[in-house]
């Protein structure tokens, strides 16, 4: 989306977004009893519990970005014998925890997100951070995370306040723009009042942000009435 600003998400608090979201998901499973935690989640073939455990699971990673210890991660994978990249790794991270305690599983998820969640902010949002993709900016990771985490509130049913709605929806857009650019997709993204225009391909789409936000993370309904080449080339975040 166009901006005056230099830098598209500079009206944004990355570290405020990570902080709310992970909050959002925490209050939803201090609340579950065990049909909530066994209801299916929109994540196919996991649970509102899978997608716990794969949080719990991927801070294995975000730790080892912050202590700058890839190696000592790719290691552990090979160790444990996880293969195809980091769907095996998500796998992986579902399936050692499904017979573990869940309100375990839970703890070991706040301890290890607040860790996350505190390094990253006393880092600051234009120090670096070693990933598997090379160097990146500390803030623009937090972004990716705090979008992720506000993928899985949605996937798992945790509330959201009327009064955030519109809010959520904007910067999440936002976040999706940039990584779309930043991506270097042949789509172009457009606000035009309340809504988002797309074009790419030769197809032309105006559509609600929340319609936007949810082809970008991969979550539209099969039925939803988009051009197939729009639906793939706004997945960026999933």
């Amino acid at each position: 989306m166009t901006s005056s600003s230099k830098d598209p998400l500079a009206d944004l608090d990355p570290f405020d977004i990570f902080d709310t979201e992970a909050a959002r998901l925490d209050r939803h499973f201090s609340r579950l009893d065990d049909e909530g935690w066994n209801r299916p989640s929109r994540c196919a073939g996991w649970s509102v519990r899978d997608v716990l455990g794969h949080l719990a699971g991927e801070e294995l990673y975000n730790h080892a970005c912050l202590d700058g210890d890839l190696e000592g991660f790719s290691a552990t994978l090979r160790r444990e014998g996880v293969a195809d990249g980091f769907n095996g790794f998500n796998d992986w991270c579902v399936r050692r925890r499904r017979d573990v305690p869940v309100q375990e599983v839970l703890q070991e998820w706040r301890r290890a997100n607040g860790e996350t969640r505190e390094r990253m902010r006393a880092l600051g949002r234009d120090a670096e951070l070693q990933t598997m993709a090379g160097p990146y900016p500390v803030g623009l990771q937090t972004f990716h995370y705090g979008s992720e985490y506000a993928t899985h509130a949605d996937d798992v049913g945790a509330p959201v306040p009327d009064a955030e709605a519109d809010e959520r929806a904007w910067w999440r857009a936002e976040v999706a723009a940039f990584v779309l650019e930043e991506q270097g997709s042949a789509v172009q993204v457009e606000r035009t009042a309340e809504q988002i225009w797309v074009h790419a391909f030769g197809a032309s789409e105006q559509m609600p942000v929340s319609t936007f936000v949810e082809a970008t993370v991969g979550r539209l309904p099969d039925d939803t009435p988009l051009d197939r080449r729009l639906r793939v080339v706004l997945r960026c975040l999933a």
